[in-house]
């Protein structure tokens, strides 16, 4: 679509989807007048372009804006605002670029608001805030779903654009996946750009062509992340933004503390690949793991702290009464304090091609983005607790057939009772139980596996076209150095810090100042609230800590 025929488009405004484009009220138009400032608009003028690295809060009082996704290549119109609509997305919050282009399609008038007073507003008013919120959450679903945003181009065989991909879903950025081996346009568009095999995968944004560029230098150029986290000393580190980590930097920098959070793909940690957690208290009717994480990055920013993804800790020194955090691109944070936040990660299986076939059929998340790949096709789950659960259900919106594999007879054993209700209600899920996998089937990627009988012995080949496994857990913790005291599965220990009082303080290593809360520590409960409420109470201990040694 040409720009004139965009703009020749009879002019109708985009229905409201749930809440996504809702009208402010006059009392709302009024306050936020209050901060910003109306001005005149010509048909044709651009309020801000796709690839923008800031841009402001509109809202338009007359006239009509168009927001339009590859403005100057493609044209793919996606919205319409009218007046008493206000623009934007869930960019403009985090300090993401611009997704899209918000251009006016006739003359008109609008109120501009400094993005600043939007987020400070937001915190003073909360109608206007949670209006705002809701609707740029819903938006950031819709840009996903039309796949708008940045292209990444590149085979499904490479592990390079698997972990492009990764960063784009886990922090979901909106963005449409090219695969040279289904796109008959893909090559031709390679060559068009001058790109030869070995420089893919390619991401193409705004104009730009980045040739196989790192998970870093992506993040870099859309606007993920932190710039300067390790200018100076900071009271608090927080290694981790799981919910334990990310209630942590809410709770410090809520409290005063100049705070840091890291993570080394993105916020939300395991619970973030959860489709719906609905046992968490004050969601009746669940919320997915990767809005929970949105909310509380977001919640993290309004009072100050600073979140960096992707930051890989990478190693811990001690300098005196400060600690020392070396990251995977070399820079070092200093930090008065620590808080160990970092989860643990799925076991794989004891099974050969195992280390050849991931990635290509066999994966420890179900996200959108692995659910693409198996659609209409017979998938296997491998567990037997809530994650296995959360998975099995997702999954069985779009595949074939799901088989959940568990080693023991007892469902209920070691999963809530609600998915397991459930599961065994779902018309295309069947639970094989004592069972365990033995091989792996295909050449470059899974087409089936071989199963196990514990009882009989008896093994039977299955069609998979995607193994998703959820088995024990393996703590991220080889970055400590030796220097944390860890128990015999490698979990940090706690409750061996001592306190003003000489007693020992419930989250504290070994190390003074050094605190570890969420499925990482040694005997802790593995649900996401006990992580939020383990993450919160870290930071009084911290409190403690720094007037300890003030």
């Amino acid at each position: 679509m040409s720009t004139q025929a965009t703009q020749q488009q009879a002019i109708v405004e985009t229905p409201d989807h749930d809440g996504a484009y809702p009208r402010l009220t006059e009392d709302q138009i009024a306050t936020l007048s209050r901060y910003g400032q109306r001005r005149r608009t010509h048909a044709g003028e651009i309020l801000f372009r796709e690839g923008d690295e800031r841009y402001d809060f509109f809202v338009v009082l007359e006239g009509t804006v168009a927001i339009v996704a590859d403005y100057g290549g493609e044209n793919r119109l996606i919205a319409v605002h009218g007046p008493g609509r206000f623009l934007g997305e869930l960019s403009l919050l985090t300090g993401q670029a611009a997704f899209f282009t918000a251009v006016m399609r006739q003359d008109g008038e609008v109120l501009q608001v400094p993005v600043e007073q939007v987020r400070a507003l937001a915190t003073q008013d909360p109608g206007i805030g949670d209006l705002v919120l809701r609707a740029y959450l819903m938006r950031r679903e819709i840009l996903i779903g039309l796949g708008a945003g940045l292209r990444i181009v590149g085979s499904r065989y490479s592990p390079e654009a698997r972990h492009l991909r990764e960063l784009c879903v886990r922090n979901r950025i909106p963005h449409r996946w090219i695969d040279l081996e289904d796109d008959d346009d893909a090559e031709q568009l390679l060559q068009s750009m001058g790109v030869v095999p070995d420089q893919t995968p390619v991401v193409i944004w705004h104009g730009q062509v980045l040739r196989n560029p790192s998970p870093e230098q992506l993040a870099e150029a859309i606007g993920l992340g932190s710039d300067g986290i390790g200018e100076a000393l900071c009271d608090l580190v927080v290694v981790g933004a799981g919910p334990a980590g990310l209630a942590a930097a809410v709770y410090g920098a809520s409290e005063g503390l100049d705070t840091v959070a890291l993570d080394a793909v993105a916020t939300g940690g395991q619970a973030g690949t959860s489709s719906r957690i609905e046992n968490y208290l004050g969601f009746p009717a669940g919320i997915s793991g990767a809005e929970l994480a949105e909310r509380a990055t977001i919640q993290a920013g309004k009072f100050g702290a600073r979140i960096s993804v992707p930051s890989e800790a990478v190693g811990l020194a001690r300098a005196g009464g400060e600690y020392v955090v070396r990251l995977g691109g070399g820079e070092e944070l200093r930090t008065r304090s620590l808080i160990i936040a970092t989860g643990a990660r799925y076991r794989r299986l004891p099974v050969a091609r195992l280390e050849e076939l991931e990635g290509n059929g066999v994966y420890y998340a179900a996200t959108t983005m692995e659910a693409q790949l198996c659609v209409d096709q017979p998938v296997a789950v491998v567990g037997g607790g809530n994650s296995a659960g959360q998975a099995t259900l997702f999954l069985s919106r779009t595949a074939a057939r799901v088989r959940l594999i568990i080693r023991h007879d007892d469902l209920g054993r070691d999963m809530s009772r609600y998915l397991v209700d459930r599961i065994e209600r779902a018309p295309n899920v069947e639970v094989l139980r004592h069972a365990e996998v033995r091989e792996l089937v295909g050449d470059r990627r899974l087409e089936a596996i071989v199963v196990e009988d514990l009882h009989s012995h008896d093994r039977r080949r299955l069609d998979c076209e995607a193994l998703f496994v959820f088995i024990g857990a393996e703590p991220h913790t080889e970055w400590l150095s030796g220097l944390v005291e860890l128990d015999e599965h490698g979990f940090v220990c706690t409750g061996v810090g001592q306190g003003q009082d000489g007693r020992a303080l419930l989250l504290e290593t070994n190390l003074p100042g050094v605190l570890a809360v969420g499925d990482v520590r040694s005997g802790s409960v593995k649900r996401v609230a006990s992580a939020v409420g383990e993450g919160s109470m870290a930071v009084r201990l911290i409190h403690e800590h720094l007037s300890r040694w003030a």
